[in-house]
């Protein structure tokens, strides 16, 4: 039975759970909030949004994922540093228990959908222990608006979340306390010892990265908008870069932020909602994402909050940089709620050069194109999290998110590959990082010339300008762009000691050579060759 006393076709006990406590089914967004403050997991804060904490993990864990080593999936994985092997044995033991830990507990569940598209939907069951885990889950992921859908919805896959259950290392052969373990043979991913809620949704991504490929749909780490004209664009990029921020766009419609489906159809969200990074978030510059964090039903992650006057303050980050909002798409009002849209016209790849070497855009080859969408390159700054100041690490992280990628990444590469070839599309590297030297000495360039080169290039102008070749990133970067300074867009001009940058730029190019050499054996010669050219 549900909480409105209706019959649940597939009920708790096919999970195994038993002899619980109150169950609420799809509890709808006030019910969550009444149950959240009601059992103190968080603050409501002036004008609606909920602010919760999620203790000693303020982002994800993850050396702490394991993927079991089954006969169904055993074969297709691509094991490594990324996806490390879990035996079955030990993940039913841990299971066994957990099973036990919940009797007599209180238990949410949200069941949903991933999938925009109702041809590739995959319907879902997410049980946690804490209402606003189950408010984040209704936020992010597809809503089942009837009732009799709901009665009748049977998960597919099913994530159970349950923070104050931590796992035994030395008996359970996890990493740590903490564990986010996916079962491809039995449908099941178990995720405990952590309150990011960021987990429940990477974990369900890492599960469409293994299911979608094999029915030949690309799934991408990127936001994707469209123009008046039905133009698609999509953004692919890592934490950080802008993907959220930039297609976030008042002249854009929005079709999602995070994680798509590219199908033969075209492409379509895999959520309902959007997980932003909100660290020093600007309302003149990121308007849309702004107001979300202040409406009701969003979900304010480690953002400080005056107990007093219940207002909160952005650009605190005594808890953590990794300061997040988790909100239901339809917050921004220029949304698609459909959440589907045609082929993409623009691939736009995004990178945060903290080095300040890489041109702030450029036209790519279909080559080169997947090239940088196998380094999946970006550059951080050491220490952001938990210090201020250090040096520019560079980031390499397989199709814009190894961490999720369950599959090989030549698998998702072939794809784009494919689909890039077959629609015609046109492709671009935009660098939003530091301009005018490394960290320390140049400045993150300005996101009105970054909206305006995204500008140029999605409105078609920037196609036909002449461009010039980088001779060290191998690059075909545009002479010019409407409203932006030509001595940008040659980011050694904005050097001081120009020999400064060629030795920064040369060795970051040593770094790309260094990374593509696992993937040369599985690109063709023109791949291998469009990459940069170190001296």
């Amino acid at each position: 039975m549900d909480s409105e006393g209706h019959s649940v076709r597939y009920g708790i006990d096919q999970h195994g759970i038993k002899n619980v406590g109150r169950v609420f089914w799809t509890p709808s967004t006030p019910v969550l909030y009444e149950e959240i403050v009601r059992r103190r997991e968080g603050l409501i804060s002036h004008l609606g949004p909920i602010v919760v904490r999620t203790g000693h993990y303020t982002g994800r864990s993850p050396n702490d994922k394991r993927i079991v080593r089954e006969a169904s999936s055993e074969e297709k994985i691509w094991w490594g540093s990324v996806n490390v092997p879990m035996d079955p044995t030990k993940f039913d033991m841990l299971h066994s228990r957990l099973l036990a830990y919940l009797q007599g507990r209180d238990l949410f569940i949200q069941d949903c959908f991933v999938g925009a598209d109702p041809a590739h939907r995959i319907p879902i069951r997410i049980i946690t222990e804490y209402a606003w885990h189950s408010l984040f889950a209704r936020n992010m992921f597809i809503q089942i608006k009837e009732r009799s859908q709901l009665i009748s919805h049977i998960p597919q896959f099913t994530v159970i979340n349950t923070p104050r259950f931590h796992a035994l290392p030395e008996l359970d052969g996890t990493n740590s306390e903490s564990y986010i373990i996916v079962n491809f043979g039995k449908k099941l991913i178990l995720i405990g010892g952590t309150s990011y809620a960021g987990e429940i949704k990477k974990s369900l991504f890492t599960l469409l990265n293994y299911l979608y490929p094999q029915k030949e749909i690309l799934s991408m780490h990127c936001s994707a908008n469209v123009g008046a004209k039905g133009d698609v664009a999509i953004f692919f990029g890592l934490s950080g870069t802008g993907k959220t921020a930039l297609s976030a766009d008042p002249e854009r419609r929005l079709i999602g932020d995070d994680e798509h489906g590219w199908s033969d159809e075209g492409i379509f969200n895999a959520e309902g909602g959007c997980y932003a990074k909100v660290i020093h978030l600007s309302k003149e510059a990121e308007p849309q994402i702004y107001e979300c964090t202040r409406r009701f039903g969003t979900i304010l992650e480690n953002v400080a909050i005056d107990v007093e006057t219940r207002r909160i303050d952005l650009n605190d980050a005594s808890l953590t940089e990794n300061t997040r909002a988790g909100y239901p798409i339809s917050h921004i009002e220029s949304a698609i709620r459909s959440g589907m849209g045609n082929h993409p016209r623009k691939i736009i790849m995004l990178t945060y050069d903290a080095f300040g070497v890489l041109p702030p855009v450029a036209k790519l080859t279909s080559e080169q194109a997947m090239y940088h969408f196998l380094t999946g390159y970006t550059a951080k700054v050491a220490g952001t999290e938990g210090e201020t100041g250090g040096k520019p690490e560079s980031t390499f992280s397989a199709c814009f998110g190894a961490p999720f990628m369950a599959l090989p990444p030549a698998v998702y590469a072939k794809l784009l590959r494919d689909k890039i070839d077959k629609h015609k599309v046109n492709c671009w590297l935009v660098n939003t990082g530091l301009s005018g030297g490394s960290f320390g000495v140049g400045e993150r360039i300005k996101i009105a010339h970054t909206r305006a080169m995204i500008g140029a290039i999605l409105n078609n102008s920037l196609s036909n300008v002449p461009t010039r070749l980088d001779p060290i990133f191998n690059l075909h970067v545009p002479v010019s762009c409407e409203g932006i300074s030509h001595e940008i867009l040659n980011p050694r001009n904005t050097w001081r000691n120009p020999s400064d940058y060629d030795k920064v730029a040369i060795d970051l190019a040593s770094k790309f050579s260094k990374n593509f050499e696992k993937f040369a054996p599985d690109v063709s010669r023109e791949v291998r060759e469009a990459g940069p050219r170190a001296r």
